[in-house]
């Protein structure tokens, strides 16, 4: 049936006044409310206020306007059936065939410094989820649109079915639309209750989360696991899921996991650098001056654990750096740039998945874990050392205190336990995610005499305490002369005076940085 009459109803007046335009040229009769039907007039586009058509005011400065049973015997009245068709009659109700709605922006309101309570409670629509609800549950007969992005389509269908939209469209629109309520809703809920009790602040008593599936993955962390990538509604700035893919193959669950703990590993780094994650853990950074230099540097921190990796880039990269990665094997590259010349080097290499991300300093809100029959969450590792406390006789000089600050950052994303020795702006030797840290201190020293590279002179992070001296004993062994951690534990004196003995300095940050 042909879309006669329709409604409608936005705060985000995007692209309105055009789907307005082109639905009365369709010869669809138009209802509106306020500033929606303001914005036609002065466009010059024939409009009914709801009032007229009601017979009945807004009123309440506005709180009720749309809440009326010629609105909604309009959007819930059946076409299909006899006696809801005799009482639209009987009551001169007239169909409503369209209802486009979005609704008072409650989650920009309360997100504004300062909101107060009246403010984000006059910004709670209620006519807005009404109509979008009705007309959602009368889909076999009405069109819900509460995304502007849809009216393209609608409006196709429209012009190339006699002004009807099929069952399809209206279906999934519906779908669509209760999922818009749904996290609507969730926000207030979320919201108002830490007002209820503020005690509870920043972890409402219950939590609705929102994400959009951006895609379906061939399959989970393995073969036999299903999986999906779901996107933030809004995702922050700088973040991994603006990405834009020039190339190569779809990204794997794996793929997208890894090139994130790259991503979120370069981005802050200051000046130019490179990362290389394999299994979610950086196995090679550098700083450079060019792109090249600190992926060669990166490179060479760990060349057998950088086969199949995640390379990431804080920096555009440019052809040099394109051709030298080309010569391995990578499975995703991540950059906020490239420049022709690179792209056209990894066409060469067409199965490589190349990532464009914008630069951003944006962080998610919180971070997530399942567990079985609940969920962690918390928020994310963002902390930087306030300063360091130099413990030791010994103190780092003007270049020791910047790799040990390069160190403490890398540290940061490695899996705990986590010992990374570092020198000259690069990684030489990376310890991961063993039960002790003495072990993973001894995997570090051999993985950097493995690379040829020597540890003499270099420094060396922990991401958290050491318990015992005999992971400090080993870091003096291999040749380092400045060491930074968090400190904190009962032993701290002990290993403050193994670094005393060894004559190598010692900081502590205060902030620890567990990664499970």
């Amino acid at each position: 049936m042909a879309i006669q009459r329709a409604l409608l109803s936005v705060s985000d007046k995007a692209g309105i006044v055009g789907f307005a335009s082109a639905l009365h040229q369709l010869g669809v009769q138009l209802l509106s409310t306020g500033g929606t039907a303001r914005a036609l007039r002065e466009a010059g586009i024939p409009v009914t206020e709801v009032s007229e058509h009601t017979g009945f005011p807004e009123m309440l400065d506005g709180r009720v306007k749309t809440l009326h049973p010629t609105i909604h015997g309009g959007l819930l009245g059946r076409r299909d059936h006899p006696e809801h068709v005799a009482a639209m009659v009987e009551h001169a109700i007239a169909p409503i065939d369209l209802v486009a709605v979005n609704l008072y922006p409650f989650r920009e309101t309360i997100a504004q410094p300062g909101c107060t309570l009246e403010e984000a409670i006059e910004n709670i629509d209620i006519g807005g989820p009404a109509m979008v609800r009705s007309a959602a549950k009368n889909h076999r007969h009405v069109v819900v649109l509460t995304d502007p992005a849809d009216y393209a389509a609608v409006l196709q269908e429209m012009a190339e079915q006699a002004g009807a939209v099929s069952f399809a469209t209206r279906f999934r629109l519906a779908c669509k639309a209760y999922a818009h309520t749904a996290e609507y809703d969730g926000a207030i809920a979320d919201w108002l209750a830490l007002q209820a009790q503020p005690q509870e602040a920043p972890f409402p008593p219950r939590l609705h989360l929102h994400f959009e599936k951006a895609q379906a993955l061939r399959y989970g962390e393995n073969p036999h696991q299903q999986a999906a990538f779901y996107r933030d509604s809004t995702p922050a700035p700088g973040t991994l899921a603006n990405w834009q893919q020039h190339q190569g193959k779809e990204l794997s669950y794996n793929n997208i996991a890894d090139a994130d703990a790259a991503w979120e590993c370069v981005r802050g780094l200051a000046g130019g650098a490179c990362v290389i994650v394999k299994h979610a853990n950086p196995c090679g950074v550098a700083l450079g001056d060019t792109p090249l230099q600190a992926y060669q540097q990166a490179f060479a921190t760990d060349p057998t654990s950088a086969f199949g990796g995640i390379i990431a880039f804080n920096r555009p990269v440019d052809e040099a750096a394109a051709e030298a990665v080309t010569g391995q094997f990578a499975e995703v590259v991540i950059a906020p740039g490239y420049t022709s010349e690179a792209l056209a080097r990894f066409r060469s290499k067409g199965n490589v998945r190349v990532l464009e991300v914008p630069a951003g300093t944006g962080s998610n809100a919180w971070e997530y874990k399942r567990v079985g029959g609940g969920l962690l969450v918390q928020s994310p590792d963002v902390a930087a050392p306030a300063s360091f406390q130099v413990v030791t006789r010994a103190a780092p000089d003007p270049a020791q205190t910047a790799d040990l600050q390069f160190a403490c950052h890398v540290a940061q994303f490695v899996k705990s336990n986590a010992v990374v020795f570092c020198g000259g702006g690069r990684t030489l030797g990376i310890g991961a995610g063993q039960m002790s840290r003495v072990d993973s201190t001894r995997i570090a020293t051999r993985k950097a005499a493995d690379a040829g590279l020597p540890l003499a002179g270099s420094v060396c992070a922990s991401d958290a305490f050491f318990p015992f001296r005999d992971g400090l004993d080993v870091i003096a062994a291999a040749g380092a002369r400045a060491v930074v951690q968090p400190g904190g534990s009962l032993r701290d004196a002990e290993v403050v005076a193994a670094a005393d003995e060894h004559g190598i300095a010692m900081v502590l940050t205060g902030v620890r940085h567990f990664r499970h």
